[in-house]
């Protein structure tokens, strides 16, 4: 999960961070955010890119360190953008969150400090789920894109 800073001091700058929309049987992983401003809600794992590492490498470590899976890339999603702003319109929060597919590999998911719960989802039905902004798109692209992957000769 993409760690925010606290809403009482300004963004700097925007925050290069990554997140990947792993499948497996169909389904893709989500798992609640356990920190505001985004607390509860349904995301993909991500978080910030490490000085010297890949946004690739970034996408697997989170992935890794926030709910023990391992995947394997597939490809390149779309990028994302996540802003926030105070009563006086500072800028709280602005990450750039270069989001990936990928296929499970190993791993049962797990919850841990970053993740509240965890589930596998049908990606392009998420109903009443609480989620963050534009997981719906993400999810439909990533789910094209594997297709896609899989169909090519």
């Amino acid at each position: 999960m993409i760690a925010f800073p606290s809403p009482a001091k300004a963004a700097a700058r925007p925050v290069l961070a990554a997140s990947i929309a792993v499948f497996r049987d169909g389904r893709a992983l989500l798992a609640t955010r356990t920190k505001p401003p985004a607390d509860q809600l349904w995301s993909l794992p991500g978080g910030k890119v490490e000085p010297g590492e890949t946004l690739e490498q970034a996408a697997l470590r989170e992935l890794r360190e926030e709910v023990g899976v391992t995947a394997r890339l597939i490809g390149f999603n779309r990028h994302v953008e996540i802003f926030g702003r105070d009563a006086a319109g500072l800028v709280t929060h602005h990450f750039v969150v270069a989001s990936f597919v990928g296929e499970w590999l190993a791993g049962e998911p797990s919850t841990g400090p970053e993740a509240g719960a965890v589930m596998w989802a049908d990606p392009l039905r998420l109903g009443g789920l609480a989620t963050t902004r534009e997981l719906g798109e993400v999810l439909r692209r990533a789910s094209a894109i594997l297709h896609d992957a899989r169909n090519r000769p």
